[in-house]
């Protein structure tokens, strides 16, 4: 047909993005994309206005993604349509509580999903359940206990106990003094949920400040005020809204607002979208973009982002200073166990390694405790990184900060942040 393959070829890219970011499972996203090929190459004789190709192609997509959703939840005898009624519209939250209740669900494993639509919404008893599932009552009781608290734990709406936001803690002018001790013992395997370089767990509810501050100075020099605002969607896909309030130290009314788009899976943490203020035009750049959003927010293969079960895999080896690597694309690893202590507080952590993953030329170290929270972040750059713009390597410009040797390749220490988590 006259056009359809050079249109299709431009978006193809970006349509097999999105069915990827939909379904986890590899095979299934080709089996999906290849039925939507096939629709769009059936359809394309109908569509009036080629320049709304991508538009349209994508909007196929997101109707095969549906349909395959559907023929899932039919399989596993939960209707989806019936969660939409207004089973839950008297409560307190109205008609939102029960597309919430409908979206804690599409976060669960299927067997979850299947024993809570069977016990709640279809009011089973669970010798019933038993018999139908041809299990033992107490596996039935078992998994119960175990969807639940999953449930649970996916739930945004949660009591605190507490009226009103409480107050940030105020970050120091100055970098507390800290210490970084090698621990013997075995690293452990951690959850880590946060946003890789701006510390926030893209949750409802959740919220932090964080300093960058300067080495050898100590000074900080910027603070950022981040929360999560709510829910939002991106080309269909589910995730939440989130501010940074940026300013430096010494002049806190001067300040830069940064809206952003991320999503949080069982096993990933990534960016969706960014917000771009380009004179009086909001410009919003989504992950199918292609490189002018991969560049800066991508991360992992599609844009999968950044894993979330951490432990240690033996891509990054350390010793000391001393640094060796596989030849991998996406570097990020465990490297070893440390007591950080700050300010005379000591945290057990695991150190996280990314070499020129997130940033070209650029190494960071990422020192999280047990709850996959960050205690301190340290960057180092590359000795010729941005030698263009700063005109001499950076081992001339901090003689006297910390070295990394990264593959024979010498990297310097150039600052630190942290957040109020530790303070």
């Amino acid at each position: 047909m006259d056009g359809f393959e050079s249109l299709l070829e431009k978006e193809r890219v970006s349509v097999g993005r999105y069915v990827r970011f939909r379904l986890d499972g590899r095979t299934e996203a080709e089996d999906v994309l290849q039925d939507i090929w096939l629709t769009a190459f059936e359809k394309y004789p109908g569509l009036r206005k080629k320049e709304s190709f991508k538009a349209w192609l994508v909007s196929i997509a997101r109707n095969k993604v549906n349909d395959y959703f559907r023929k899932k939840a039919a399989c596993l005898e939960i209707p989806v349509e019936r969660l939409e009624e207004a089973r839950l519209s008297d409560a307190r939250h109205g008609v939102s509580v029960v597309s919430t209740v409908r979206e804690t669900l599409d976060l669960l494993g299927g067997r979850d999903k299947q024993i809570i639509w069977l016990y709640y919404w279809k009011e089973m008893p669970q010798a019933e359940i038993a018999k139908k599932l041809n299990i033992p009552v107490g596996t039935v009781k078992s998994r119960l206990h175990t969807a639940r608290n999953n449930f649970r734990d996916h739930y945004p709406y949660h009591y605190s106990g507490t009226k009103g936001a409480e107050n940030m803690k105020q970050l120091p002018e100055y970098l507390p003094e800290y210490t970084i001790v090698p621990d013997s013992r075995e690293p452990f395997s951690v959850k880590w949920e946060e946003l890789m370089g701006w510390f926030l767990v893209p949750k409802l509810g959740e919220r932090i400040s964080w300093g960058m501050y300067d080495l050898p100075s100590r000074k900080c020099d910027h603070i950022y005020d981040m929360q999560v605002t709510g829910k939002a969607k991106v080309h269909g896909i589910e995730g939440v809204e989130l501010t940074a309030r940026e300013a430096p130290y010494s002049n806190k009314k001067e300040v830069t607002n940064r809206t952003f788009v991320a999503q949080l899976t069982d096993t990933h943490c990534r960016y969706l979208a960014t917000l771009r203020t380009d004179g009086d035009v909001r410009n919003y750049i989504t992950f199918l973009d292609g490189e002018e959003f991969m560049e800066c927010w991508g991360f992992g293969e599609d844009n999968c982002g950044n894993e979330t079960n951490l432990s240690p895999k033996g891509d990054i080896q350390r010793n000391g200073n001393t640094v060796t690597s596989a030849r991998k694309d996406f570097l990020l690893d465990i490297v070893g166990r440390y007591t950080v202590t700050v300010n005379g507080k000591a945290w057990d952590t695991v150190c996280v390694m990314d070499i020129e993953t997130y940033n070209c030329g650029v190494v960071s170290e990422q020192f999280l405790d047990r709850n996959g929270r960050t205690v301190l972040w340290r960057r180092y750059n590359r000795d010729d990184w941005a030698i263009d713009r700063y005109k001499k390597p950076w081992s001339e410009q901090l003689p006297d900060n910390d070295r990394l040797t990264v593959n024979g390749t010498t990297y310097v220490h150039w600052y630190d942040c942290i957040t109020d988590y530790i303070l």
